[in-house]
C-alpha cells in the first residue's frame, strides 16, 4: 500500500476520527473521468484515506468507482479504512429536501454512509440545478434552522456518521449552535498562510468546532483563485532553507495549526509530496514570520451577494471576516 500514512487523525465531537490530511476533488472545469479515477487510485496506492467531494463537484461517481476498485485489488481492507465527505448544494438547503440530497450522493458514491456530511454554503438557491451559474433572483433566504434540522436526520437515520458546514463564519456557527441537538463537527473553510482565519479558529475552538482547510495552496488553478501564496516572497525563501517545496510549507503550517487540510491534486508527484510533511517542524522564528503575511481571503464568492438579496454585500456574507 505504500508509504502509508502515520497516525494523523483527530476525535471529532461525534467522537468518530478524521485523518488530517484527505484529497481533495473540486475541479472547474470538471477534470476527465478517468483522469480523476486513475489520480484517486494513485493516492489510495501511496495511503491516502481521506477523499473529499461534493454534489456540485460532479466526482462522486468516479470516487465511488475508484473505491470500488481499491476494494476488489485489495488496496483498502473494507469501507471502515477511508473517510468520505460530501456537502449538500445550496438548492436542496430545505428541510425536506436534505435526506432525499444525501441519498441521492449515496446512490452516486455507491455508498451506504458517508463519515461527514457538509451544508456547503450558508445559501440557499431557488433553482435545484447544481452549479456556481446562480442568477442575483435565484437567491432566497436560507432556514437555517429547518436545513439543519434535516442535516440531523442524516445521522439519525445512518446516513452520515457526522455532519457539518463549509463557509460558514464564527456569527452564523453560533446561529447552529443556538438551536442544533446536534453540533456541527466541521466547519470546512478556506485557509492558508495569506487567510489564518485567527478569529474562526478561536471560535470553533471554543466551541469544539474542527476546522477543516480547504484551498491551502490559495486556490492556485481554481477559477476563483490566486498565485498569491505561491507568489509570495517570505513563503518562498522559508521554503528554500528548509529544502520543501512551497507546498509543503503550506501544508506543514496547517497541520501545525491543528487543523486537518484538503490539498487537490492529480499529479502523482505532488500526493506524494502533500504526504511528506508529517516527519519535520517549521522553527518559531519561520512560524512568527508566517503570522506577520498580510492577510486577506481570496475565495470571497460574490455570486452569492445581490442588492436584492439576503447579503447585499461581501461583507454581509463573511460578517465582516474579510
Amino acid at each position: 500500500m505504500g508509504v502509508g500514512l502515520p497516525k494523523t487523525v483527530t476525535t471529532l465531537n461525534s467522537g468518530h476520527s478524521m485523518p488530517l490530511l484527505g484529497m481533495g476533488t473540486a475541479a472547474f472545469p470538471v477534470e476527465p473521468q478517468d483522469l480523476v479515477e486513475s489520480a484517486i487510485l494513485r493516492a489510495i496506492e501511496l495511503g491516502y484515506t481521506h477523499f473529499d467531494t461534493a454534489s456540485v463537484y460532479q466526482t462522486e461517481p468516479v470516487l465511488g468507482r475508484a473505491i470500488r476498485q481499491a476494494l476488489d485489488r485489495g488496496l483498502i481492507a473494507s469501507r471502515d479504512h477511508i473517510f468520505i465527505t460530501t456537502k449538500l448544494w445550496c438548492g436542496h438547503a430545505n428541510r425536506n429536501l436534505v435526506v432525499p440530497a444525501l441519498r441521492e450522493s449515496l446512490q452516486a458514491l455507491g455508498l451506504d454512509y458517508v463519515d461527514l456530511y457538509l451544508i456547503h454554503f450558508p445559501a440557499k438557491f431557488e433553482s435545484l440545478e447544481k452549479g456556481f451559474g446562480v442568477r442575483s433572483e435565484d437567491l432566497v433566504p436560507l432556514d437555517m434552522k429547518g436545513t439543519w434540522q434535516g442535516m440531523e436526520e442524516c445521522v439519525r437515520l445512518g446516513l452520515a456518521k457526522s455532519i457539518g458546514v463549509s463557509n460558514f463564519t464564527s456569527k452564523k456557527l453560533s446561529q447552529i449552535l443556538s438551536f442544533a441537538t446536534i453540533p456541527p463537527a466541521v466547519n470546512q473553510v478556506e485557509m492558508h498562510p495569506l487567510w489564518q482565519q485567527w478569529k474562526l479558529r478561536d471560535f470553533c475552538a471554543e466551541k469544539g468546532i474542527h476546522v477543516s482547510a480547504y484551498s491551502p495552496l490559495g486556490g492556485k488553478n481554481a477559477p476563483w483563485g490566486s498565485n498569491a501564496v505561491f507568489d509570495n516572497e517570505e513563503l518562498k525563501q522559508i521554503a528554500e532553507a528548509k529544502g520543501k517545496t512551497l507546498a509543503q510549507i503550506c501544508s506543514r503550517w496547517a497541520y501545525e495549526q491543528g487543523v486537518s487540510f484538503l490539498p487537490k491534486s492529480y499529479n502523482k508527484e505532488r500526493l506524494k509530496e502533500n504526504m511528506e510533511v508529517f516527519d519535520w517542524e517549521l522553527s518559531k522564528d519561520e512560524l512568527k514570520k508566517m503570522r506577520s503575511l498580510p492577510q486577506s481571503r481570496i475565495f470571497k464568492a460574490e455570486k452569492l451577494v445581490s442588492a436584492n438579496g439576503l447579503f447585499k454585500s461581501v461583507e454581509d456574507l463573511w460578517d465582516g471576516e474579510v
